[in-house]
């Protein structure tokens, strides 16, 4: 047995083999910049189109999957697999995957669903899934959600679409609702009027239509009082503990008897 010829046979293997690699190599970090740099002229000259950032993001990734997929066939033609036969095997294994993982393209398809119907975009305050909070991402199969607490939140497109959602962004004003209990000994025409009055001065709080205070229910205790200030959605939260704090100023006051508890009106 000739083993120098043997071990210049594998030599000769080995280098070719070690060229083919480092040829491929070069085709996927080259190929890689190019993918990158024409989805970043795609969604420049989208932006130049004033397309909205959520349709920017999904166009992207979208091209972004599919050219990618493209440039794997391509190294394996150059290492001389058949790309048909590969485009066989793709797609049975996409056939597979589909059935496996029915839910992952229900999330693609509610995605495209989310980006063509818009029932919300980047930026909006919304509310779906059982998540509340500003939307920053449209994925190909995840919506990403910022909650108010800071919380990044990741939400299966398919779950986002077949849910009730509500946008809080599209409307112009929203009503923040509160009650206020009173004592069943105290006038309510002065108490609706002091709390309109008191809203009235509170900042962010919208004249029209103008703030809402009436009796909503009765207890034991006295009349309910429904309060309700309108103002933007950006400035929700805020309204909300300020009305708070002036439910608490006016009806504290020594001119509104503190309503009692039904075990104490019992006690009497």
């Amino acid at each position: 047995m000739d083993w120098n010829a043997i071990i210049q046979v594998v030599q000769t293997k080995l280098t070719g083999l070690a060229l083919e690699v480092a040829g491929a190599l070069a085709l996927y970090i080259a190929g890689r910049w190019l993918i990158g740099m024409l989805v970043g002229l795609v969604q420049k000259a989208l932006t130049r189109q004033k397309i909205e950032p959520t349709v920017l993001r999904f166009v992207g990734n979208t091209i972004a999957v599919v050219l990618n997929i493209t440039l794997v066939i391509a190294i394996l033609g150059y290492f001389g697999v058949q790309t048909t036969t590969f485009a066989a095997l793709l797609a049975a294994i996409g056939f597979a995957i589909g059935t496996a993982w029915g839910g992952l393209l229900a999330n693609f398809a509610a995605g495209a669903f989310l980006i063509v119907l818009r029932p919300f975009k980047v930026g909006d305050f919304i509310s779906a899934a059982g998540q509340t909070g500003t939307v920053e991402e449209i994925g190909l199969f995840v919506t990403t959600i910022h909650t108010p607490d800071n919380i990044k939140t990741f939400v299966g497109n398919n779950k986002v679409f077949s849910d009730t959602i509500q946008n809080f962004s599209v409307n112009p004003y929203r009503r923040v609702e509160l009650v206020a209990q009173i004592s069943g000994g105290a006038d309510p025409h002065k108490a609706i009027a002091d709390l309109k009055a008191r809203l009235a001065t509170i900042p962010n709080v919208k004249t029209d239509p103008e703030p809402v205070v009436v009796i909503l229910t009765f207890t034991l205790a006295g009349p309910v009082l429904a309060v309700r200030p309108f103002c933007h959605n950006d400035h929700y939260w805020q309204v909300y503990f300020d009305t708070n704090m002036a439910i608490r100023e006016v009806l504290g006051d020594a001119a509104f008897p503190a309503p009692m508890t039904p075990y104490a009106i019992k006690q009497v």
